[in-house]
């Protein structure tokens, strides 16, 4: 622990940095700048270079994707709480279950922590991977509980498109973990940070089609995720638990994604 005051410090001052950058770019608002702090400093802090390092895959990539044919997309934010310029919840669901894993490393370095980080993390880029395709697929995708084809953005709605993302962006992560690690490993950790990382954002998908809280617009007739619709009209619930929204949906999948890569490399050796 005797660095880690000065990682602390540094990690300080490089999240406020990449976070204003990202600020200027719109990737984030004034809270998910905040966010971006709180997070950063802790994985940097805690961790060092290696787990700042995935944080940044992640959120470099997921920007660039929620940037790229945005156009396309802006119906599907204003429709539901996705998408657009990240907030002090997303930054938290994506990056609270990292960071409390690079505080238990800090205090007791185990093999399975660092593996059980990198598949939080391939979870949420999983997770976000998939929507930012999904959203492009030229087919309406289908909700994972019944198969039934719902509007672009649907809460639990899957595509083949997003699907295959998902398990390019898990399986990236996983493949970076093992290229970064500070502990060594082999292309099974690899392998399985891909693999939990796919299985965590279907499950995701099926929170959201489950037991996420879900919104009826009157005005305009259709489900959102928000209390109140991008219209502007005041929303009713319609199904679901009311207190789990979309952040909890995410970081519920961060942690499975870092129970399953952290399970399975302690039971590889």
């Amino acid at each position: 622990m005797g660095e880690v005051p000065l990682r602390l410090a540094l990690g300080l001052v490089l999240s406020f940095g990449i976070g204003g950058v990202a600020y200027r770019l719109e990737a984030l608002d004034r809270s998910g700048w905040l966010g971006a702090v709180l997070v950063g400093t802790a994985v940097f802090g805690f961790g060092g270079w290696p787990w700042a390092f995935l944080v940044l895959a992640f959120f470099i990539s997921s920007s660039a994707l929620t940037h790229y044919r945005a156009g396309r997309k802006a119906g599907v934010a204003r429709e539901f709480a996705k998408g657009g310029r990240r907030d002090l919840g997303q930054a938290l669901a994506n990056g609270g279950v990292g960071a409390l894993l690079a505080l238990l490393w800090a205090l007791s370095p185990h093999p399975a922590l660092w593996w059980a980080f990198a598949g939080s993390l391939a979870a949420v880029t999983a997770d976000t991977w998939a929507t930012e395709i999904g959203l492009l697929s030229p087919r309406p995708p289908r909700r994972i509980r019944d198969g039934r084809p719902v509007p672009p953005g649907t809460s639990g709605a899957i595509s083949p498109e997003g699907t295959a993302a998902a398990g390019i962006g898990a399986l990236g992560i996983g493949l970076l973990a093992l290229l970064g690690s500070p502990i060594g490993g082999s292309m099974g950790n690899a392998l399985l940070v891909g693999m939990a990382g796919l299985l965590a954002a279907l499950f995701d998908s099926l929170l959201g089609a489950t037991v996420q809280g879900i919104y009826w617009c009157d005005r305009c007739g259709k489900e959102t995720e928000r209390l109140v619709h991008g219209c502007g009209q005041r929303t009713r619930w319609l199904r679901g638990w009311p207190w789990l929204t979309n952040d909890g949906v995410n970081a519920l999948a961060a942690l499975a994604g870092a129970l399953l890569a952290g399970i399975g490399a302690a039971w590889i050796g």
